[in-house]
């Protein structure tokens, strides 16, 4: 039997003491993917059974000896479709790729297979990782779990690592991040997502989407199980943060931009959030952040991502497009049009914005501002091009932001049961990822009882 609230702490606490096992972990997950009324047939692309056993039984026959990898060897975990693992292959939710199964892990897998968490499954994803909502026309659209018969949305693009997680498939999910693709669905399924700074987290070995912003990060269930992760992925020994008293932390909550077209639930959670924290004590600021008024002339003409997938794609795009969902096939092809000198100003705008933004914050913390605007949208909502076009922009637009200044960022879940799903995002300048993560916790503690 394993502990109530399955976090990874509470999970290596089980294993240690011998309350649970490794096999015992992953039939539990199994027996979720299976589950005929569950998401697993659209929160996996594969489940690897056979090798997540074998895995399972050797981290218990090491633990038995004393001499397992880490104290959270054991642990399944969700890896997304679009990182390299060895002897599979990696699609990245497309029918077009399939070059055979890879010979070598990427980098990150590799590190969570080397401190033993047992790797589950290919979760689903928006094909090539290039939407906010998570829908894909070739596996299934995995959904929140939130009112499921409601049938809303997961969010994307790491979508099938959120539900997996969300409905203890797994207990951890490797995501990418390059406008909000761990922290939407983490926002929208009541989990914590973080974006670490984009040179963190190797990239090698995963499905590009913008070789610019792209970022490697996880999707949990508590910001110590963000951090455990983290560290991992980042190579770091430790995985413990330092913990921080938000009594005289210094927050700026950001009211340009971020909450435009707020809807009401959104308001209020992220409202009643401030004041917690407040009575915390820590000093929330209101500023408006000037620099980021320019970001809709700056991506006008589909910024990073269409330039960098659309120059990673041509070809493909050129012999197999009617393979491609349409809707990320003619946001891929908005990269024919940039020419060089666009994409070499649009290189020089973002080294401006982040000098801006970076005076602009300089003596706060953190910044402040809802994850999403909305919250998960229905799938009959986005049944429609233009309807699925409006709401995605809505749901990467905040989120999005942080990639452009190279930040770093974590959602936080902010609504009380039974409430829509609502992330508060907290963010910082990039390199600054274990204080943020320190805040986080510190956050995390203030908002828990309200929750």
């Amino acid at each position: 039997m394993t502990s109530k609230t399955p976090t990874l702490a509470a999970l290596a606490a089980d294993l240690a003491s011998g309350k649970t096992s490794a096999r015992a972990l992953l039939e539990a997950c199994l027996g979720k993917i299976d589950d005929p009324g569950g998401q697993g047939g659209v929160a996996f692309v594969s489940v690897d059974k056979d090798g997540a056993r074998a895995a399972a039984d050797a981290t218990d026959a090491l633990r038995a000896e004393n001499r397992a990898p880490s104290p959270f060897a054991g642990i399944p975990i969700a890896i997304k479709d679009l990182f390299d693992i060895a002897g599979q292959v990696t699609r990245a939710g497309s029918r077009v790729l399939d070059n055979g199964p890879v010979l070598h892990d990427a980098p990150a897998v590799a590190r969570l297979r080397k401190a033993g968490f047992v790797l589950i499954g290919r979760s689903n994803m928006t094909e090539f990782a290039f939407s906010g909502l998570g829908l894909n026309p070739h596996y299934g659209t995995p959904l929140s779990p939130w009112r499921r018969d409601e049938r809303h949305l997961a969010g994307g693009s790491t979508s099938g690592g959120a539900a997996a997680v969300a409905d203890e498939m797994a207990h951890g999910s490797l995501g990418t991040d390059t406008g909000g693709s761990c922290r939407i669905p983490a926002a929208w399924c009541g989990l914590v997502g973080f974006k670490p700074t984009s040179k963190r987290v190797p990239r090698e070995g995963a499905v590009p989407l913008s070789t610019t912003l792209d970022s490697v990060g996880p999707i949990a269930r508590s910001v110590d199980c963000v951090a455990t992760l983290d560290a991992i992925l980042a190579g770091e020994a430790d995985p413990d943060i330092a913990r921080k008293d938000l009594r005289g932390l210094r927050l700026a909550s950001v009211l340009n931009v971020f909450h435009d077209g707020v809807v009401p639930e959104v308001a209020d959670a992220h409202e009643r959030a401030v004041g917690l924290l407040e009575a915390a004590g820590a000093k929330v600021e209101s500023i408006v952040l000037a620099p980021i008024e320019r970001l809709a002339a700056i991506n006008s003409k589909g910024g990073f991502a269409s330039a960098e997938s659309y120059a990673w794609h041509r070809h493909m795009l050129a012999e197999h497009e009617p393979d491609y969902d349409p809707r990320v096939a003619v946001r891929i092809k908005r990269g024919a049009s940039q020419s060089a000198v666009d994409y070499i100003e649009l290189l020089s705008q973002r080294r401006q914005l982040i000098a801006d933004v970076t005076d602009a914050l300089a003596g706060y913390d953190a910044m402040l501002a809802p994850t999403t605007p909305i919250t998960p949208p229905r799938l009959t909502d986005v049944a429609g091009d233009d309807d699925y076009g409006r709401i995605n922009l809505l749901a990467l637009r905040n989120p999005s932001v942080i990639n452009m200044i190279d930040g770093c960022s974590i959602s936080l879940p902010v609504h009380r049961g039974g409430e829509a799903p609502v992330g508060l995002m907290v963010a910082a300048l990039g390199g600054h990822d274990r204080e943020l993560l320190a805040i986080a916790q510190a956050l995390e503690g203030a908002l828990r009882a309200e929750r």
